[in-house]
Formats: C-alpha cells, sequence, structure tokens
C-alpha cells in the first residue's frame, strides 16, 4: 500500500502525518510531496527521514493513495495525473467538491456511496464537516426545511501566515498581514473571498456542500462566516427548522449515539464546547441544545471541532481507511 501525502510542508499535511500516526494507518511505502520550492527537505516520520519529492516524480511513483493539501489550482492540475495512472486521490481543496462527478464525503454519514470507480474524491469544507456530523441524525428522523449559520472560524483556516499576523500582533511586532485588518482583539466577517451575491466563498460552501453531502437540495441554507482570533478550532452557531416535532432530550440522545459526537451540554455545570477543549481532538462537540422559542419545530445549537483535524485531515485519513478496509483500492 503506496500512500502519498500531497503537500506534506504544510499545516494541514503536518497534522495529516500526525494522524496517520496516531490511527496506526497500514501502508508499506509513505511518499511525502510538495510543490517545487520544498523539494529535497526533509522530514522525520516514526523515527525515519523522509526526503520530499516534486509531482512528477510523485506520479512516476504510482501511489495507491494520495491525500491532496496543497490548494485548488494543485489539484486541479495534479489530481487527474494521479487519477490516470491509477491512484485514488483524497483532495482537501475546493476543487472538486462540487463537481457532479466527484463524491464528497464525510465517512460516517455517506462513505457507502465510494466505489473502485472513484479515483478523485472530494474532502469537504472544514466549517461544512463539523456542520453534517451534527445535522445528519437530525435530518433523518425530523427533516431539516431551513438552517442559518454563523461561524466563528479560527484563524488557523487561513494558514501559517494568519498564524504568524496573530503572534506578531500578541508581542506588538509589525509583519506580514494574512488579513486586510488586525486579528487581535478583533473578529471579521470575512472568509475567502467575496462572490457577486455579496456572501463569501466559504460561506456559499456552508450552503451547497451540505445539500450534496445529505443529498438533499431542498434545505434552504444561509450562512455568515467570521474570522475571530483563536486557534483551536471552528465554532458555529447553527438554528434548525424542522419539518416534524422534536423533543431535547431525545435531539440530545440521538446525538449521543452518533458515532464521532461528543455532547457537552450541561447548564448546572457550565459545560458546553469550546474550541481551547476541541484543539488536539477527532471528535465534533455539540452543546446549548435548546428550543428556539420564536418557531414551531425549531432548535438551536452550538458546534464546535478542530478544523485541522475531523475538519481536514482526519476525515481525508478516515475516506483511506474506508477505501482500504472495503478493498476499493
Amino acid at each position: 500500500m503506496k500512500v502519498a501525502v500531497v503537500g506534506a510542508t504544510g499545516m494541514v499535511g503536518n497534522i495529516m502525518l500526525k494522524v496517520l500516526e496516531e490511527r496506526n494507518f497500514p501502508y508499506t511505502e509513505l511518499i511525502l510531496v510538495a510543490s517545487e520550492r520544498s523539494v529535497g527537505k526533509q522530514i522525520s516520520y516514526k523515527g525515519i527521514n523522509y526526503t520530499v519529492i516534486g509531482m512528477q516524480e510523485a506520479v512516476d511513483e504510482t501511489p495507491d493513495i494520495a491525500i491532496f493539501s496543497a490548494g485548488g489550482n494543485t489539484s486541479l492540475d495534479w489530481a487527474p495525473k494521479f487519477a490516470k495512472v491509477g491512484t485514488t486521490v483524497i483532495d482537501n481543496s475546493s476543487a472538486w467538491r462540487m463537481n457532479p462527478n466527484n463524491k464528497l464525503i464525510v465517512p460516517e454519514i455517506n462513505a457507502n456511496k465510494l466505489t473502485k470507480e472513484d479515483k478523485i474524491i472530494a474532502n469537504p469544507n472544514c466549517s461544512t464537516i463539523q456542520l453534517v456530523m451534527a445535522l445528519a441524525p437530525l435530518h433523518k428522523k425530523y427533516t431539516i426545511k431551513r438552517l442559518v449559520v454563523s461561524t466563528y472560524q479560527s484563524i488557523t483556516g487561513t494558514g501559517v501566515k494568519a498564524v504568524q499576523q496573530l503572534e506578531n500582533e500578541y508581542k506588538g511586532v509589525k509583519g506580514e498581514m494574512a488579513y486586510h485588518y488586525p486579528i487581535h482583539k478583533n473578529a471579521i466577517p470575512h472568509c475567502d473571498v467575496f462572490e457577486e451575491n455579496g456572501y463569501t466563498k466559504e460561506e456559499m460552501k456552508l450552503v451547497r456542500e451540505p445539500q450534496k453531502i445529505l443529498n438533499d437540495n431542498t434545505i434552504a441554507i444561509t450562512a455568515t462566516a467570521v474570522r475571530i482570533p483563536v486557534v483551536g478550532g471552528h465554532s458555529e452557531s447553527v438554528n434548525i427548522e424542522f419539518e416534524n416535532f422534536f423533543n431535547e432530550a431525545d435531539v440530545r440522545k440521538l446525538l449521543n449515539e452518533t458515532s464521532g459526537i461528543t455532547v457537552q451540554d450541561n447548564l448546572d455545570t457550565n459545560t458546553y464546547p469550546m474550541p481551547i477543549y476541541a484543539e488536539g481532538k477527532d471528535d465534533v462537540f455539540v452543546g446549548r441544545i435548546r428550543r428556539d422559542e420564536s418557531l414551531p419545530n425549531t432548535l438551536n445549537m452550538w458546534i464546535v471541532s478542530d478544523n485541522l483535524r475531523k475538519g481536514a485531515a482526519t476525515n481525508a485519513v478516515q475516506i483511506a481507511e474506508y477505501l482500504i478496509e472495503n478493498k476499493l483500492v
């Protein structure tokens, strides 16, 4: 089992290697791949030094699986080249997500749709993954009509430059800016670029991707995405209107019984999800579960997850594990 990690020197790539090691992923050969400027770098993994190679050299190695976290343009250029030599690509960028020919997968929800013919598989947006993990069991039981989502997103979703910007601002040091504005002591309602409708790309991902994963385009969704000076993970305030009546105790029980979800919802002990506790963990944490008293059959929830793990690396590795376990590669 030859496995390539494309974008191995990046922030998500580093977490990817960590997750592969933690989960004791079954490979016989590991290929670490990055852009030309990183070729030749050494990365230590499980006590072995690996030399980073370039894209074409990695294609020539014909890996069984290539997990991409190298940006949309790189994926558009190179994923088809890997697929052509028989590699199954799991892509962490937005390049293939809304392509009708590519499946958008959260393993706990829809991995059973995968076949041997799926050579480029899309990993959803980090905010989408944690959202649909909590929505899927509820949609199945109560049927979602409408969803209002507000996100409070970690700077790690932007990348190393944003982390450096915040650290510089803490120290009062002038440096390169990842954002138009300071992020320290600030909240920026601008994640990704603006589209013609006035929403950002991040907000429209939260509209389109859940519909595709849940296989239901009738769900009405609107979103606002905000960047905040937090490192540990993304938080989401979610308002869900259902077709059918629900009982709050049943909602908690259903979420508690869902693999990959931890319910943290005890007001007596001030227990609720926070990024400071989600960081470094793979679960999606759900709390502040309460009825919206202004509308019938409507629920409020607070969802938190480490965006670099379940929101990116862990989900991709879980897809790879599913492919191996089900002999799809």
